[in-house]
């Protein structure tokens, strides 16, 4: 039996701003179905890859396909459409509203036109899209806190809200953009046993930034290491520790020294 083709698709993909080469020659993919970390040390590159995905920055040369199609110059609220959603370092939660009215914002996607787009948040007892929420809520552990104001709950939660609220536009390939930063050892656990669930029960797709060594190695099958815009290393978890251009990378030791000892 053919295995699926890769949800994504990144081939020779290069940005620069001004002089300064941010992402070179970038090329990976993720497979349908499988959780791939993308780790890296600070400033290099990784928020930005997940921009040029996103659209919310133009590559200046490459390709990006997302289920077989090129979507390099297709608009951000496109690229949503065809099955991209993200989450994002810093909480973008609307802390005034509630639990439920900030993922009732996360079903807007697949929504055209105005009537659409007002549909989830009508104020109708049996409305589907509001029992649909409710339910994510519940599925995600989360059902005590569909009523409460979001900025008033503990940032552990929000970030769990955040991941439910992406999850509603049901996206083929989901970002996630250092999902467990500022969250206690309690927090991380309970954050990737939702997110390994989610993998494993929707067969969802899933693309991660991490610093979490610890949370990317029990989440993820597959790593992904850049460095300066280019990537160093790409394999398992245990293969990706041991390699030495991730150790210098990250360490600062010497790649040949590494090798030679």
């Amino acid at each position: 039996m053919r295995a699926p083709d890769p949800v994504l698709v990144l081939e020779g993909v290069s940005k620069r701003f001004g002089g300064l080469a941010v992402i070179e020659d970038l090329s990976f993919s993720v497979k349908h179905g499988s959780c791939t970390g993308l780790i890296g040390p600070n400033g290099a590159g990784k928020t930005t890859v997940f921009n040029l995905i996103t659209g919310f920055y133009s590559i200046d040369a490459g390709a990006i396909r997302l289920n077989g199609v090129d979507i390099a110059h297709m608009p951000s609220r496109r690229r949503i459409r065809h099955g991209v959603a993200r989450s994002f370092q810093n909480i973008r939660l609307m802390p005034h509203l509630s639990a439920i009215e900030n993922v009732l914002v996360g079903q807007h996607t697949r929504n055209s036109g105005l009537l659409g787009v007002l549909q989830p948040v009508r104020l109708v007892p049996g409305n589907r899209w509001r029992e649909e929420a409710r339910a994510a809520l519940v599925d995600a552990g989360l059902g005590a806190y569909e009523r409460a104001t979001v900025g008033s709950l503990p940032y552990g939660v929000q970030k769990r809200i955040e991941l439910v609220r992406a999850l509603m536009a049901r996206p083929s390939l989901l970002l996630l953009d250092e999902p467990a930063a500022g969250l206690n050892p309690a927090e991380t656990e309970l954050l990737r046993e939702h997110i390994a669930t989610i993998c494993r029960e929707r067969a969802m797709t899933l693309l991660v930034v991490e610093h979490d060594m610890q949370f990317v190695g029990a989440l993820c099958s597959q790593v992904i290491v850049l460095n300066f815009g280019r990537k160093i290393a790409e394999g398992a978890p245990d293969a990706i520790r041991e390699d030495a251009l991730v150790k210098e990378a990250y360490l600062g030791t010497d790649a040949e020294q590494s090798h030679a000892s």
